[in-house]
């Protein structure tokens, strides 16, 4: 489909037509690389997530099924229509435009730290014709005005150094920074679970994606920063995945 540009359907139906000799140059090129294990996301440079096609590059994650159900806590949430809602380390706008399709009313402000990521993001809202985005270079929280959320919600870098994922699948073409979070994987999501207190309303939830044995640990950050109502759902596969909080305190 990448190399000809026809649709499933027609490659079906007309599967003895023969393709030209640069298409099949393109064709060996893309095998070669996919036999070297990297992704078909990079080879295509699209991705769907949420049944949205997405636009990615290598320096972006590549979106992945477990983090859709971060998206369905946030929507599980109750949350006022005009929610204002902040996705931290956007990567290619997965959860931000997830979200914006579905909720149309909320506004919804995405921060990448790349400014590669920024304009994928940009790109892949233009082509999914959302308007209620915004997307912003930023280091986490840093250079953020001081505005207030109902929602924060992030897909940290997550595994720890030296990690065996890391040398495994797809994985191993993905950007480092955006999977590494120091010696024991949990330094951005400790980072986030307390500086996320100082941007969200009262009764505003936070919400982060982490890896599959660091549930408990998550709880417990979120407990130390004063945060309720802390719960943690699991993924497709039965493990702990995502985890959110509520925090009830007045400003």
């Amino acid at each position: 489909m990448k190399v000809t540009g026809a649709t499933r359907a027609h490659l079906l139906a007309f599967s003895q037509s023969l393709i030209t000799t640069k298409q099949g140059n393109t064709l060996e090129m893309l095998l070669s690389r996919r036999e070297q294990g990297e992704p078909i996301a990079y080879l295509i440079g699209e991705r769907e997530f949420w049944s949205l096609s997405l636009r990615v590059s290598v320096s972006t994650l590549i979106p992945r099924p477990e983090t859709e159900h971060l998206v369905q806590c946030a929507l599980n949430l109750s949350l006022p229509i005009y929610t204002k809602a902040l996705d931290l380390g956007a990567g290619s706008g997965a959860i931000t435009l997830a979200l914006a399709v579905e909720r149309p009313k909320w506004n919804i402000v995405g921060i990448d730290r790349l400014s590669e990521a920024i304009s994928l993001c940009r790109a892949n809202a233009l082509q999914i014709g959302v308007k209620n985005v915004q997307f912003y270079k930023g280091d986490w929280f840093k250079f953020l005005k001081r505005n207030f959320y109902h929602l924060i919600v992030s897909n940290p870098p997550y595994l720890k150094e030296g990690d065996p994922f890391l040398t495994q699948g797809d994985v191993r073409f993905e950007p480092r920074e955006a999977l590494i979070a120091g010696k024991d994987g949990l330094k951005d999501l400790e980072f986030i679970s307390k500086y996320a207190r100082d941007y969200l309303r009262k009764g505003g939830w936070l919400i982060l994606e982490h890896g599959w044995k660091q549930g408990p640990s998550v709880r417990r950050m979120f407990s130390k920063f004063g945060f309720e109502k802390v719960n943690t759902i699991k993924d497709y596969s039965g493990n702990e995945r995502v985890s959110q909080g509520k925090w009830m305190f007045n400003r």
